[in-house]
């Protein structure tokens, strides 16, 4: 395969880079209040040594007592977000007893080096902060903790595994696996790459390497695929996993269900690895949204459970917060809250949609059926409960295959993770579809549920061969009275495709090995 043959994706490279300017701007606007209010006696702005030297900006907030130690939390800056980022957090941190300390991750704003990616620069980094803050401040050496908001998420749970001093992380929005968040289904996420790859050009300055592999990714450079998921591999939390559970700090991760940046399933196979004391948050909303309100000083679920986590993990305060069940989820639907003592029990209960029949679509075309846009739809969702939507009846079934379930006569709670399985004939050897799941209302208007894309390369046209796919994990209740609709097109602007042109998907159910949507459902 070579480069990206529609013209249109300039287009939308274009509108993404306008869009990561957009969200830059509001992130430092919005944040601005909180950086006002914040300088005086307790913080102050430094200069620390990084790795090979690397000048770090940071900002120290602490007790006006200084007569003794205290717990101490690291915590690194998101991608592209300047160091006031958790001023408001580290001023009430440090008002119930720690010494906060952020600085700008590496590559960024006025800290010095190049982005790497949560490579091993980014790692000596985070210890380098450790040892400032033990040498400089009021920091306990026996209580130190990390956290951040997506990228520097990633960086606590790598630092997790190198430093043996880290007793507690908070990785909020963050990712155990990178190739699994940006590179699912074997299909680029356009838009994610492409935001995160404008916003550090326009807030920093990326590696040669990041620039080549970011190069390699969204121009569909298939020769360089091995030497992309390698590079992936090295900077993912999971590739660490048995140093992280050795070292044995007590993990809290959180997430959104819409994360368009690192979806939830990645976070969730984390989490079941891990063997440290540890727990899952998943709530509604989009990458980097549940914590949005707290980095203003709002009040904030998610931030005060990470309060909780530090207290009883740091300070060993009796909480409680060791005894709750550890999977906490959050209704789409209702807003709710449910508790679970571990993931394969969130949606125990599984239904199977059958996928009857012989369907034969086309390529090339965007149906209408999509999941919206990075950011927008999600937030949509999270706030007004308007996730995108689809007339399922009026779809043209030359562009898109659509199968529904019974009309359910009692509400259906979906909860974890929904699975495709059917029998795919391609007429070319690589090709891309998108299968999303709606909730199907009496005048035939259909909710997104979830979705997920899916790639295939080097398949012998006219042979079948099984797929099997993972739609990106969620909660949501279906009416009575509605259905369930399974779709598959093959373009979506959330996602690079490889459809040669004129090519034709045919999906069938052969009766030793029928085609089926698997749906989670609490139970009852």
């Amino acid at each position: 395969m070579g480069h990206p043959r529609h013209p249109r994706r300039a287009l939308r490279t274009t509108t993404v880079g306008a869009v990561s300017a957009t969200l830059i701007a509001g992130a430092a606007l919005g944040l601005a209040p909180a950086a006002q209010a914040a300088p005086g006696p307790g913080v102050r702005f430094v200069d620390i040594s990084g790795a090979g030297g690397t000048v770090l900006k940071a900002n120290v907030v602490a007790p006006s007592d200084t007569s003794r130690r205290y717990p101490v939390v690291v915590l690194p800056t998101s991608w592209a977000v300047p160091q006031i980022e958790y001023l408001a957090q580290a001023k009430q941190l440090a008002d119930s007893g720690y010494v906060v300390v952020s600085y700008n991750s590496r590559g960024f704003w006025q800290s010095g080096g190049e982005i790497e990616v949560g490579g091993p620069e980014d790692i000596e980094d985070a210890s380098k902060v450790i040892d400032w803050a033990l040498a400089n401040t009021q920091a306990d050496p026996d209580k130190v903790g990390m956290a951040g908001v997506s990228y520097g998420a990633g960086i606590s749970l790598l630092a997790a595994g190198h430093d043996k001093r880290i007793k507690a992380v908070a990785a909020l929005s963050g990712w155990g696996d990178l190739i699994d968040s940006i590179y699912s289904g074997r299909t680029q996420h356009f838009q994610a790459a492409a935001l995160l790859s404008g916003a550090g050009y326009l807030t920093g300055r990326p590696s040669p390497e990041l620039q080549q592999v970011m190069k390699d990714f969204l121009g569909s450079n298939l020769a360089k695929e091995d030497d992309m998921i390698a590079w992936g591999k090295k900077r993912s939390p999971d590739t660490y996993i048995d140093s992280i559970n050795k070292n044995g700090a007590a993990i809290l991760l959180g997430n959104a269900w819409g994360d368009t940046i690192f979806p939830p399933n990645q976070y969730a196979d984390f989490y079941e690895k891990l063997t440290t004391p540890k727990r899952l948050e998943f709530r509604p909303g989009d990458h980097a949204t549940a914590e949005a309100t707290g980095l203003l000083g709002l009040p904030n679920d998610t931030w005060e459970d990470t309060h909780r986590w530090f207290d009883h993990y740091l300070k060993g305060d009796d909480n409680g917060v060791d005894r709750e069940l550890p999977v906490r989820i959050k209704s789409r639907s209702t807003g709710a809250y449910e508790s679970y003592p571990d993931w394969k029990s969130v949606g125990a209960t599984k239904k199977k949609i059958a996928l009857a029949g012989t369907t034969t679509i086309h390529t090339n075309v965007d149906s209408g059926a999509n999941g919206g846009l990075l950011e927008l739809s999600n937030i949509l969702d999270q706030f007004l409960r308007l996730p995108p939507t689809a007339s399922v009846p009026l779809l043209p079934r030359r562009w898109a295959g659509v199968w529904q379930s019974e009309k359910y006569t009692s509400e259906q709670h979906v909860r974890g993770t929904a699975k495709l399985h059917t029998t795919l004939t391609p007429t070319k050897e690589s090709g891309t579809l998108v299968a999303y799941l709606y909730d199907v209302g009496p005048l035939g208007l259909g909710k997104l549920v979830s979705n997920a894309p899916y790639t295939f390369h080097g398949k012998t046209p006219g042979a079948p061969f099984g797929v099997d796919l993972e739609l990106f994990s969620t909660a949501y209740d279906v009416p009575a009275g509605h259905r369930l609709a399974l779709v598959v097109d093959t373009v979506d602007p959330l996602y690079i495709e490889h459809n040669p042109t004129g090519a034709q998907l045919t999906f069938s159910s052969p009766k030793d090995d029928p085609s089926y949507v698997s749906i989670p459902l609490r139970e009852q």
